[in-house]
């Protein structure tokens, strides 16, 4: 394992700036990275054996959003029903949906609290293998000069440009 310094950045012109710049200072290209971070909740889209590909008890969390669901369901339906001398047999229908719709929203968002720190962000990322606390600060000068964001300070291996135990669900641990 090896310290790396990582940044996100918005294009793919600026990337390969950074690259450039960062061979330029002297950093060897199989220890510097680049790929697209996919959106929170999309990280199976391109299944990778070596990385976890759910977010923490994801079953936990549909399974909740659907009690709520149906719970809510449950509660508006006897909600809508007591309105059905006013606006009749639809006002238990309406009622259904909106406590169904509700209970779920509130079911997943209690679950919202599994996830500790910062969210790393879908865009490009460039990575770097750095040995010591100089090159980690060059590093992160060539990012942030380049408008990076979300720059972070991970462990891990790069090996011939590839961040191969990288774990997009892993929260970021920014510099700041």
């Amino acid at each position: 394992m090896s310290h790396i310094v990582a940044g996100r950045l918005q294009q793919q012109d600026q990337v390969q700036h950074a690259i450039s710049q960062l061979i330029q200072a002297g950093f060897s290209e199989n220890k510097i990275s680049s790929f697209y971070v996919n959106p929170m909740g999309q990280h199976d889209i391109q299944p990778d054996p070596n990385v976890c590909n759910t977010l923490p008890d994801v079953e936990d969390n549909h399974e909740k959003a659907i009690q709520s669901a149906a719970t809510g369901g449950v509660i508006g339906g006897l909600i809508g029903s007591v309105g059905i001398p006013i606006v009749g047999p639809l006002g238990t229908v309406a009622g259904v949906g909106v406590g169904a719709y509700v209970g779920s929203m509130i079911g997943t968002l209690a679950t919202m609290d599994k996830i500790d720190g910062p969210i790393r962000k879908s865009g490009m990322v460039v990575a770097v293998s750095v040995l010591d606390i100089e090159a980690e600060n060059q590093v992160i000068n060539v990012l942030q000069n380049l408008g990076a964001d979300q720059i972070e300070r991970a462990e891990g291996n790069i090996i011939e440009g590839d961040w191969k135990d990288f774990n997009p669900l892993n929260p970021p641990q920014l510099v700041s």
